[in-house]
């Protein structure tokens, strides 16, 4: 490797001393955005001296980077135990054909203890995975419902579409506007008898009605933790975009992007808690928990009417049962799904066989 190659093994304490001093954010590429490092250290979960994540540099210039930090397994009577998310994996395209890669995945799963989990990821490192000592624990699908044409999906799959994307984007906003008249009105009529209370952090109320329905979740969700998962401090709103002094590799900075928390209220009473990201059209579900099955459809319709009235394209969820009672319940274009599998590496203290990732653990977009 090139000898002035620099690996960094970042610690919760250098992230929180590299915020200070604006150690990360320089170049026209960032390994995170600000607020997404402010938010992972505000988590009281993480110590000072955990990994967060490992950079490659050359020279100046970022090559490769691990995101990861820990969180707590869900043991259920006995104590929890350190694991290691590891959300991201990134190498320079130049580097693509040198060890480089391998090399710093291995420094960060030794670095963990080899306490790893991986949610998903993405399908051309398929391979290499089946290689290592790791073990399927989740194989779900991954919903994407549309609501609209979706012009960049179009150009994504016939390329010489692009030519004429801002016919497409007229006609895929016409689209749009049609199937949100169609329904609304479904939407509101539904809904009629339901309130929403916006919240930014849980009240003793709100966590009295999650609690008992996180129980048996793969990771120990507490009111500070689920108060952290949905901190709008973690998404940054950049009015003019193409000003911001950098990119990043990972999700939190755009020019519309945040977070909405709602109790879903029906004669005085919650039914329902929904935690939901907006960035520019997608409306990603974070939480959806529903107490009574026969609250469950309307929790759908509280969901929708938020979807509407936001005027964003298309919902993203891993929550099968949702998707499905949402294209059952309202008009849309098509679903995209795709097979999303969640791993642990085989020395990863876990009940393999009791064990159940949801969308929900290890959501940290």
């Amino acid at each position: 490797m090139n000898k002035n190659l620099n690996i960094v093994t970042l610690t919760k304490k250098m992230l929180r001393e590299g915020i200070e001093k604006n150690t990360y954010w320089k170049g026209n590429l960032t390994p995170l955005p600000k607020s997404k490092a402010l938010w992972l250290v505000s988590n009281s979960r993480i110590d000072e001296e955990d990994y967060c994540g490992v950079i490659g540099y050359e020279g100046e210039k970022m090559i490769s980077f691990v995101f990861m930090f820990p969180d707590l397994l869900n043991n259920g009577n006995t104590e929890p135990s350190k694991v290691y998310w590891m959300i991201s994996w990134w190498v320079h395209k130049d580097y693509k054909d040198t060890v480089l890669g391998t090399y710093i995945y291995n420094e960060a799963v030794n670095l963990t203890g080899k306490q790893i989990l991986i949610k998903s990821y993405a399908e051309n490192v398929t391979t290499f995975y089946e290689k290592q000592p790791f073990t399927v624990i989740a194989s779900r699908l991954r919903h994407t419902i549309f609501f609209s044409l979706d012009a960049s999906i179009l150009i994504g799959r016939f390329r010489f579409l692009k030519s004429i994307k801002f016919i497409l984007d007229r006609i895929d906003n016409t689209v749009a506007s049609c199937i949100r008249l169609l329904n609304r009105p479904k939407a509101r009529k539904r809904t009629k008898i339901l309130s929403y209370d916006y919240i930014n952090q849980l009240d003793d109320e709100t966590w009295e009605f999650i609690d008992p329905l996180c129980k048996n979740d793969l990771i120990l969700k507490t009111k500070e933790y689920v108060n952290w998962q949905i901190n709008a401090m973690q998404y940054m709103q950049t009015p003019i975009a193409t000003k911001h002094p950098y990119t990043s590799l990972q999700t939190g900075t755009s020019n519309n992007i945040y977070i909405h928390n709602l109790k879903i209220i029906k004669e005085n009473e919650i039914i329902g808690f929904l935690s939901y990201v907006i960035n520019y059209n997608e409306f990603n579900v974070k939480y959806f928990l529903v107490k009574e099955e026969e609250n469950y459809d309307l929790c759908i319709d509280a969901l929708i009417e938020n979807f509407i009235q936001k005027k964003t394209k298309f919902i993203f969820t891993d929550d099968t049962k949702l998707s499905n009672n949402i294209t059952k319940r309202y008009r849309t274009i098509f679903t995209h799904r795709v097979t999303k599998k969640g791993l642990a590496h085989d020395e990863t203290k876990l009940d393999f066989e009791n064990s159940n990732m949801l969308n929900r653990d290890g959501h940290f977009y």
